[in-house]
């Protein structure tokens, strides 16, 4: 009988050094997950026709906005509110990016996007590129988008796009540092690009 104890007792001892590998190894890999870049590699274009990529959201913060020129009301909005974060936490324009990208690239071509763009903001640039290839980096990021008809007996004619309205904060090594609600308390969001500033720093 004290033979198959210690065999119990030796088995029991085996699995549970098992177990708390597993486990270790399980923590370290999802570690090692969350300090990578936020999203997925992806090759656009700038307002200006210049490519971009997924390292230029490296070397500084970025505030990180999806939406599309025919939006009523959420997108100019929220625009308009990161203009004036950013006079405010970086009036220099040196510690922080902001980055307007479509989801509605079928009409918004890189010029379109500069000129919806530079109506509101000169410190916000829009994105845009391939349809495929934006849609892409959209789910990538794993924001929500889909095309509704603004006349539902009319599916192929006009349409607007339900999307995220938040604004994405990466921090200089492109990993996900947390969101801005759609008008969210300019104090609030504020502190918050402040806080991706000075952790940068």
């Amino acid at each position: 009988m004290r033979s198959v104890r210690i065999m119990l007792w030796a088995a029991t001892l085996v699995l549970a050094i098992i177990v708390a590998l597993l486990g270790y190894s399980y923590t370290r890999s999802s570690g090692e997950l969350a300090e990578g870049p936020f999203g997925v590699p992806f090759q656009l274009v700038k307002q200006d026709g210049q490519p971009i990529t997924d390292k230029d959201l490296q070397g500084k913060p970025t505030a990180l906005f999806f939406g599309f020129t025919h939006c009523p009301d959420v997108c100019p909005t929220t625009l308009f509110e990161m203009d004036n974060w950013l006079k405010t936490v970086d009036p220099d324009g040196t510690r922080l990016q902001a980055l307007f990208v479509t989801v509605d690239p079928e009409r918004d071509t890189p010029a379109v996007m500069k000129d919806y763009v530079t109506n509101v903001s000169s410190r916000i640039t829009g994105v845009s590129g391939d349809p495929a290839k934006v849609m892409e980096m959209v789910k990538g990021f794993r924001v929500y988008a889909k095309k509704v008809p603004t006349d539902p007996a009319k599916p192929d004619g006009d349409y607007v796009m339900d999307h995220t309205a938040s604004v994405f904060l990466l921090d200089d090594k492109g990993r996900f540092a947390g969101t801005i609600a759609y008008q969210e308390d300019p104090k609030v969001a504020e502190t918050k690009l402040k806080n991706l500033i000075t952790r940068n720093l």
